[in-house]
């Protein structure tokens, strides 16, 4: 295996806190209670427009969530390494991958610009050679662009590439590039999976090392 693809909101990252927060202020803007992390963690996955218009709710105006947008983005673009971490494992398992020449880049469908600053935040900017989001291309995952530009970019064949993510949006966009799917236990919606099972299932990401070091 010789490209991985990974998500990076509950796949890479532990954000919920960051997360909760930044919903909640923009919903207090609009004066609503709180939500809690759980509910919030559900919403995550499909980017930021989406994750508005459901921690809003069906009575929400297109004005109202364009509006809780806005300030949704610039309280997050200021709290969003605050609480944010690396799940256990991550950091070892990513310089295993990166000292054996595994070609890595992250394809979520958060901002680019956030996606960047929190790679980068978190001392991960050498290990990925792309960091793509949601707004980096027209359509966002389950849309297999974002795949099939990085397949483009190293000249890597499908059978040797992995999707790495927490949801079953990582794993039908990793069915629709027609690559290998990996989804770990630990993220936010691990529940997804039973609806969109993966290839391979992961409770630490060491695990998904040994396993592409030895297919290599």
């Amino acid at each position: 295996m010789k490209l991985l693809i990974f998500d990076l909101d509950g796949t890479l990252i532990d954000s919920k806190l960051d997360l909760v927060h930044s919903v909640n202020a923009a919903r207090a803007l609009m004066n609503l209670p709180p939500i809690s992390a759980e509910l919030v963690s559900s919403y995550v996955g499909s980017g930021a427009p989406i994750l508005m218009r459901r921690a809003l709710g069906p009575d929400a105006s297109e004005a109202d969530v364009q509006h809780a947008l806005r300030y949704f983005l610039d309280y997050y673009r200021e709290h969003m390494l605050d609480n944010t971490y690396l799940y256990p494992g991550v950091r070892d398992a990513l310089n295993r991958l990166f000292d054996a020449g595994t070609r890595m880049a992250v394809l979520t469908n958060k901002p680019v610009r956030f996606s960047q600053a929190i790679v980068d935040g978190l001392g991960l900017g050498s290990h990925f050679f792309r960091v793509y989001g949601g707004n980096s291309f027209e359509q966002k995952k389950p849309d297999p662009i974002g795949i099939e530009v990085l397949l483009e970019e190293t000249g890597i064949s499908r059978k040797s590439t992995v999707m790495v993510g927490d949801s079953g949006v990582d794993v039908r966009t990793a069915r629709n590039a027609q690559v290998v799917a990996c989804g770990v236990t630990y993220g936010f919606q691990p529940e997804s999976f039973e609806q969109d099972p993966p290839d391979l299932v992961i409770d630490d990401m060491n695990q998904l090392v040994d396993y592409v070091l030895n297919a290599g």
